[in-house]
């Protein structure tokens, strides 16, 4: 197939200041909600947690529950492709808890971060306009040169997901563009600036009413995996361990399983 498809160091005050500007650049940061000590007062432990783009949604969800049972803690989001998270992290960038949408990029983080759990599992879709006007049925339908398909590109894990299903067909697809994160993708579909993209089925589910998903058999799909781990450079390890704990717990997988992801 032919698909064009990425130690913490200690910053200076100066440096700091840009690498928060970097986060907010590269990201999209969210509040929870929430988040207020039992008192009313400010919040006691505010968390920024880097996680995959694919989890926007859901983390919403989630975080606002988790705030809601855990008083005096605040947490803020930012959202981004996860090469994108490792490359802050890897900057030093201030944060406390990361969520990659594979195992590789965590892996390759294993310095700067406490030991990794897995949170959750998803599969693949190919997402199309609204109805399916191009009538698309399965994976070998993207290598039709008049198809307009749009792919993450190959850093990200829904790019490396995606190329490793079309590699074992045989497929060879050439995208229109190589969007940075899967969300992108997702967005280019439903703008009507491509006719079909390989997206995470939460992420399809996610545009009901706006996208179409094809599905893509278990025997050609591949298993996304969550890792969630601390950052060594927090300034609130316990808090961030409690909150990693917490995203394997009951609670934290129905949220998860009603928006769609797998159990780990």
């Amino acid at each position: 197939m032919s698909l064009s498809l990425t130690g913490r160091r200690t910053a200076a005050a100066a440096g700091a200041a840009a690498l928060l500007l970097s986060l907010a650049a590269c990201g999209s940061d969210v509040r929870a909600g929430g988040g207020e000590g039992s008192a009313g007062g400010a919040p006691e432990v505010k968390l920024t947690v880097l996680a995959a783009a694919s989890l926007t949604d859901v983390f919403r969800t989630a975080g606002a529950a988790y705030e809601k049972g855990h008083p005096g803690t605040e947490l803020t989001f930012s959202f981004a492709g996860s090469q994108q998270l490792a490359a802050q992290v890897k900057q030093g960038a201030p944060a406390d808890v990361l969520v990659t949408a594979d195992t590789k990029t965590m892996d390759g983080l294993a310095s700067e971060t406490g030991t990794p759990a897995v949170i959750a599992g998803n599969r693949l879709v190919i997402a199309t306009g609204e109805g399916n006007p191009k009538g698309i049925r399965g994976l070998k339908d993207l290598a039709d040169p008049g198809l307009k398909v749009v792919l993450a590109a190959s850093g990200v894990p829904a790019g490396r997901y995606s190329e490793q299903v079309l590699d074992a067909q045989g497929l060879t697809v050439k995208p229109v563009s190589e969007e940075p994160d899967v969300r992108a993708v997702l967005s280019k579909v439903e703008l009507g600036e491509a006719d079909a993209g390989i997206v995470y089925k939460t992420d399809a589910a996610s545009a009901t009413g706006k996208v179409d998903a094809v599905a893509i058999p278990d025997r050609q799909n591949a298993l996304a995996s969550y890792p969630a781990a601390t950052l060594k450079g927090s300034a609130n390890s316990r808090a961030a361990a409690a909150f990693v704990r917490w995203l394997t717990a009951p609670q934290a997988q129905k949220i998860l399983a009603a928006a769609g992801f797998q159990r780990p």
